[in-house]
């Protein structure tokens, strides 16, 4: 299973093609629609926002609401299009008045990918490498979250800290698979605990003042996986590999970590290694620091992955640059953007996680359609319990 999207900030409609995809799932445009508004809410998210009410139109491979076993076809309109159809025309000549982007922002992809690409205009690199193009990675999503629920795995996120206003949590590699989801939906940052969440608001509102803008740290976790998805044979097949270029493919994402992370690497193996346990179900681990993954592959523990997004580059009060035109120093351009993004972001990484997840059920399962893969997977699931008597 995978996805490819097309489509700019300001133009038409996002799209998003999905293959792979097996016959014999039911697919639901409101559970689509349900991820697609999470994307775009969350304390202190911007003006575009209020004009974009994000939704799904299924375009090919699925009908009656089952998918056919052909490529799905996404769309997302963008209702911002009618402000720009002159600007973002894909045919005929500029209009007159037009003005170039030529201050590019630091942080972003502006003078990178004017430098690549041999444009002076800055406005040819940003539509394509706005985060507004992962809405159409979130409803690609959607067919993976869905085939991931009819076999009973779950994929949710939370936000973990907002600035250095943080969620301080007691074993979190055990226990985040726990929380209740009704908490983290309810809070306007994503956040289970509600005091932390008032924290982390503060710090969104005290940097709107400043004219500033705030990154943080989310977790995504997936919960129901059974072991060995994924493999250890080589290094791009591992899907530690898979899932970290997944991420880390989603804009201002600067850092990730599978369960400890980058504390493992300060502590002594006896503390960071989880023991081997036997009980009526089967093997499993009695801490879980690896975060659900070692050697490259599940363990059939929870999955937790932590992932940290930088400031968005678009200020209110805008940085240095230089004037691509005149070459001298200029403030760079602004853009309708957010003070902090990061529990849209989060929304955006469980995407993410599901689909590489789906695309490893469907590796090891088959990806004909639901009910051979159900087979299979029950198959080998009465396999493990065998060899774990």
């Amino acid at each position: 299973m995978q996805f490819v999207t097309a489509g700019e900030s300001h133009g038409p409609a996002l799209t998003a093609i999905v293959s792979g995809v097996p016959a014999g799932l039911r697919i639901s445009e409101s559970h689509v629609n349900s991820d697609l508004r999470r994307r775009q809410s969350g304390y202190g998210r911007g003006g575009r926002q209020k004009i974009e009410a994000d939704h799904v139109e299924v375009q090919s491979g699925v009908r009656f609401g089952v998918t056919l076993g052909t490529p799905v076809c996404l769309r997302v309109p963008n209702r911002d299009w009618q402000n720009w159809t002159d600007r973002m025309a894909a045919s005929g000549s500029a209009p007159n008045d037009l003005v170039r982007e030529v201050t590019p922002r630091p942080g972003h992809a502006d003078l990178v990918g004017i430098l690549k690409n041999n444009s002076d205009d800055c406005r040819n690199v940003l539509e394509r490498a706005s985060a507004r193009e992962t809405a159409a990675r979130v409803a690609a999503a959607g067919i993976a979250r869905e085939f991931l629920a009819e076999l009973g795995v779950e994929v949710f996120s939370y936000v973990t800290s907002i600035g250095s206003a943080r969620y301080e949590e007691s074993d979190a590699f055990m226990r985040c698979g726990k929380y209740n989801l009704a908490d983290i939906e309810l809070s306007e940052v994503r956040c289970p605990s509600a005091e932390a969440s008032l924290k982390m608001m503060k710090m969104i509102d005290v940097a709107r003042i400043k004219g500033e803008s705030l990154g943080g740290t989310f977790r995504v976790v997936a919960t129901g996986l059974v072991p060995g998805l994924g493999d250890f044979s080589s290094g791009a097949s591992r899907l530690t590999s898979k899932i970290g270029a997944a991420l880390f493919g989603i804009p201002a994402i600067k850092g990730v970590e599978f369960g400890m992370g980058f504390q493992a690497a300060s502590l002594e193996g006896s503390h960071v290694h989880d023991p081997i346990a036997l009980t009526h179900d089967g093997f499993t681990r009695t801490s879980n620091n690896a975060g659900g993954l070692e050697g490259g592959m599940t363990t059939g523990m929870p999955l937790v992955v932590t992932c940290a997004m930088k400031p968005i580059p678009t200020l209110k009060n805008p940085l240095e640059t230089v004037n691509i035109d005149t070459m001298e120093p200029a403030l760079a351009s602004r853009e309708r953007s957010d003070v902090c993004a990061v529990p849209a972001a989060a929304v955006v990484g469980e995407a993410e996680v599901a689909f590489a997840l789906a695309a490893a059920y469907t590796e090891k399962f088959g990806s004909d359609n639901m009910h051979d893969i159900k087979a299979n997977l029950a198959s080998y699931m009465d396999r493990i319990r065998t060899q774990s008597r």
